[in-house]
């Protein structure tokens, strides 16, 4: 069986989220966690540095995916997206993590640990890697596909 490799990272807010997120995916079988860190509150790193290396991981290979954690996850989407080829969504519901996937092909998924239980938090990262890009949405696959091609023309356009 083929595992999924996924690089997680967070900055102090975001470090409770982080680890339950690890362990959780550690515990799933098909998922190789790159842990990126903090490894603990005695370590922080700001944001933006944290959501560089996810990023960076992505652009790269090293991961197929990522996961990031903040406060509330705007601050790591937004420096995530800094990077070409990196599609970074917040989400706050399973309904946000499934539709990240199934819309926008998103391979980074932000989440703020001051909104997000621990639970959730794990109900919304399963949601998200269940679902494939136009998966449920059939009949709007055309439109979703051109959609992400004009995102990326975009991209191609303002990243050199």
């Amino acid at each position: 069986m083929s595992r999924i490799k996924i690089a997680v990272a967070s900055d102090l807010s975001g470090f409770p989220l982080k680890e339950a997120l690890v362990a959780h995916l550690r515990s799933r079988g098909d998922v190789e966690v790159i842990d990126r860190g903090i490894p603990g509150v005695e370590a922080p790193k700001p944001y933006f540095i944290q959501a560089e290396i996810i990023a960076r991981d992505v652009q790269s290979g090293v991961a197929e995916r990522g996961i990031l954690c903040c406060g509330t996850g705007q601050g790591m989407a937004i420096v995530a997206n800094k990077h070409k080829g990196v599609y970074a969504c917040v989400a706050e519901t399973v309904f946000d993590g499934e539709r990240a996937s199934i819309i926008n092909n998103a391979n980074v998924l932000t989440l703020g640990g001051w909104l997000t239980a621990p639970e959730l938090g794990r109900r919304i990262v399963d949601g998200w890697l269940a679902m494939a890009f136009t998966q449920t949405m059939e009949a709007k696959a055309d439109f979703l596909r051109n959609s992400f091609q004009g995102v990326q023309d975009i991209e191609k356009r303002n990243f050199a």
